[in-house]
């Protein structure tokens, strides 16, 4: 039986390097001349103001606006209305994941271009047609699957390198998730292009085991490049190609039900789906018998120490997390339109509280692993 896909697979034009920067503010001008600019951080606000000087060099009008919280309702209806009060024919986001994925929703609302500028390799929310929506407390709500992918992607390495080292570990985690993730939700596909895709995430993943330290240690190094732009590109194109049926399976359900919780300080996107994948692996290899997986267990359990990335709920920022809380995230990741059904085997509510509650702490952590290894 014939069936008929349609993919948003790439932005029509992505520019990388030392010098993207420089190039891409040659060809804004020809996209848009009246753009709404969105940021949010403070930290990069020295870095947006002076792109947006660069902008109005080259003619480029710029309505500058920003996010007060996460990719929420509240904040994406205000700055709707401002570009269309201004009459903004293009929309430029210059952030994190969650101003990306903002500006992009924004900008599909509107039917206008949208040129996508990361400051960071945390996501590879530059380069999909996908938008994550939370509430304004950081608790994520649905996704939204966009008309197409940015028009515009620039990805400048001279910017991307300013980024605290610990964004760079989380687009790890994030983008070592679409092997983990997609190896299991594709597993039945007989679609060429999504087992292509699945070989793509592998390789992937074997790149950032292989340089990711050199990377976060060398921001300098050919390691980095190709990390960075495996993070905030490969892995948006590895989605692109793969479609809905190569994306998420249990690490990025556990994400979204663990962010229904109270965090203090904030997690970042990827250190919470690191220890989604290493509940993923857990259950994989105690409800579906695969052996493999506790091998996987380890190894990714000692990739992620040496990258500095959380190992345990609580150096998440969930401090003293209880069993109520656990059940209450769990209930959200079982809810009947989450990805979490991808996966090739059944799963309760229990058996997942069980599995979650192994990685409340540290401790409880490398006891397990201690455990399984001794079997």
């Amino acid at each position: 039986m014939d069936s008929t896909y349609s993919q948003s697979i790439a932005p029509a034009k992505v520019i990388r390097g030392d010098n993207a920067w420089e190039e891409g503010k040659q060809i804004i001008p020809l996209i848009s001349q009246r753009a709404l600019f969105l940021g949010r951080s403070d930290s990069t606000k020295k870095i947006r103001l002076n792109l947006i000087e660069d902008l109005k060099k080259n003619n480029v009008t710029t309505i500058p606006a920003e996010l007060n919280h996460d990719c929420c309702e509240e904040d994406i209806n205000q700055v709707y209305e401002i570009a269309q009060k201004n009459c903004c024919d293009g929309l430029i986001a210059s952030g994190g994941g969650k101003v990306l994925d903002a500006g992009k929703l924004i900008a599909d609302q509107l039917s206008i271009p949208c040129i996508t500028i990361p400051l960071s390799a945390s996501t590879c929310a530059g380069w999909t047609a996908l938008a994550n929506i939370y509430s304004p407390d950081g608790a994520y709500i649905k996704d939204k699957v966009l008309k197409g992918c940015p028009d515009l992607l620039i990805f400048d390495y001279n910017i991307v390198r300013k980024a605290p080292s610990r964004t760079l570990a989380s687009g790890i985690a994030d983008a070592l998730a679409k092997w983990y993730e997609a190896s299991l939700s594709s597993s039945s596909s007989n679609d060429g292009l999504v087992q292509q895709a699945v070989q793509m995430a592998r390789v992937l993943r074997d790149q950032l085991f292989i340089d990711g330290f050199e990377a976060l240690e060398n921001p300098n190094s050919d390691a980095w490049i190709r990390v960075a732009e495996g993070c905030a590109l490969s892995a948006g194109l590895i989605g692109g190609i793969g479609g809905a049926q190569c994306r998420a399976a249990l690490a990025h359900p556990v994400h979204n039900g663990l962010t229904q919780l109270k965090f203090s300080p904030k997690a970042l996107h990827g250190e919470i789906v690191a220890i989604g994948i290493l509940i993923q692996l857990e259950i994989e290899g105690v409800y579906s018998k695969n052996l493999l997986a506790q091998q996987a267990k380890e190894q990714l359990i000692k990739f992620l120490s040496k990258i500095n990335l959380p190992l345990s709920i609580e150096s998440l920022g969930l401090k003293d997390i209880t069993n109520i809380e656990i059940k209450k995230a769990c209930e959200f990741i079982l809810q009947n339109h989450s990805e979490i059904h991808n996966l090739p085997f059944p799963i309760n509510e229990k058996e997942l509280i069980e599995s979650i509650a192994q990685f409340k702490r540290m401790e409880s952590v490398m006891e397990a692993n201690r455990i399984a290894k001794s079997k």
